[in-house]
């Protein structure tokens, strides 16, 4: 099994709400979702914690192309635009720096038309565990 689709089936929560990994290299991932009702937030724009998820997934792939389990242990979002409904986000997560105990990632979430919607950064923390998988994709 690849990585993309071991976490694309075990990430649960991330395919409930309908985000997908669509790409993983040695270096960076991307994740992709549209926008839907489910999504929305009560001012009627997609809800900060979708955008999250979005995010998170893709920084779970970047950070696990090691072969080491590595989990987040500290993200820091900034909303840029509101992402409406019907909007085809993709979410670019790049290995800034691939420490052996701290990975840290930038990740950049844009929507169809190119515009920048969220920005993030995420430090990781391997574990002494491996993640088991074939290839990346």
């Amino acid at each position: 099994m690849t990585l993309l689709e071991l976490l694309n089936q075990n990430d649960r929560f991330a395919a409930t709400n309908g985000v997908q990994l669509t790409s993983i290299d040695a270096q960076s991932a991307q994740a992709r979702m549209v926008v839907e009702e489910k999504h929305l937030n009560g001012g009627g724009v997609c809800q900060g914690g979708a955008l999250f998820t979005l995010a998170d997934l893709a920084i779970a792939a970047a950070m696990n192309a090691s072969g080491v389990m590595t989990f987040g242990v500290e993200n820091t979002i900034t909303f840029i635009k509101s992402a409406r409904l019907g909007d085809v986000l993709t979410a670019t997560a790049r290995m800034t720096h691939d420490h052996r105990k701290l990975p840290f990632c930038q990740v950049e979430v844009h929507n169809q038309h190119n515009e920048l919607i969220a920005t993030l950064t995420a430090l990781g923390y391997r574990k002494d565990a491996s993640m088991t998988f074939e290839k990346l994709m």
